[in-house]
């Protein structure tokens, strides 16, 4: 009896000579909606992985995430907000002490400077509140463009730009949206095709797509549903 052979073909990725590029305006726009349509299925309604109850928390919580992972803060603002309840709180604190409190994220002399310079600022220029617009934002310590994003977006619901991190460059770049590689052209170029009502959840979704299955080195390209779009480089057929 002739045996059952229950191997099968291990399905591959589709090589990047293989994938069209479009050339013309109107073909890298239909791109650029399908790639946002296959977002919304994999990420529907993403949301800030940083924990927070509060504008101010989640402000905090973004200085904090500069060269840090999200997880490593959210081990640390917990016990971090119960000893600084308020941002007076803040304000008040010992640069050194609080220092101490935040020393894994890494930076923590520059962070607790900025923490304490923002919470002073805040207090001092804006009634306590974290301002509601990019331009205020900007004055306050710690906040560039991108945790300004952050707040406004993901607190406020204001799509004032779109957040830049490491994943969204890596990605951004990765799938053709730019060819820049500085942080602030890479958010103008997003804004000119991006749509302003996906201007805070597309970066969000490049986030945990770029953590679940685009990472850096060997994609897994094979379980993408961008796939069919894909001509990077680096794509990993597996």
């Amino acid at each position: 009896m002739a045996r059952r052979d229950n191997t099968s073909v291990a399905k591959k990725a589709t090589p990047p000579k293989l994938v069209p590029r479009p050339k013309t305006a109107g073909k890298r726009a239909a791109r650029v909606a399908k790639l946002i349509k296959l977002l919304d299925e994999m990420y529907p309604n993403p949301k800030i992985p940083l924990l927070h109850r509060n504008v101010w928390e989640l402000l905090v919580a973004t200085i904090l995430s500069a060269q840090c992972t999200d997880k490593r803060v959210n081990e640390v603002t917990p016990g971090l907000f119960a000893k600084y309840p308020t941002i007076t709180d803040f304000a008040n604190a010992n640069q050194a002490e609080l220092g101490k409190d935040i020393r894994s994220t890494g930076f923590f002399n520059n962070k607790s400077k900025s923490l304490i310079g923002a919470a002073r600022k805040i207090l001092a220029d804006f009634g306590g509140e974290v301002p509601k617009t990019m331009e205020q934002l900007l004055t306050v310590p710690g906040a560039a463009r991108k945790t300004a994003n952050v707040v406004l977006g993901g607190y406020y619901g204001i799509p004032a730009g779109v957040v830049v991190d490491t994943h969204v460059q890596r990605l951004s770049r990765r799938l053709d949206l730019t060819k820049q590689t500085n942080p602030v052209k890479i958010e103008q170029d997003l804004m000119k095709i991006i749509p302003k009502d996906k201007w805070i959840a597309f970066p969000l979704q490049l986030i945990f797509h770029g953590r679940a299955l685009c990472i850096a080195r060997k994609p897994r390209c094979v379980d993408c549903k961008l796939d069919s779009l894909c001509y990077a480089k680096d794509k990993f057929l597996g």
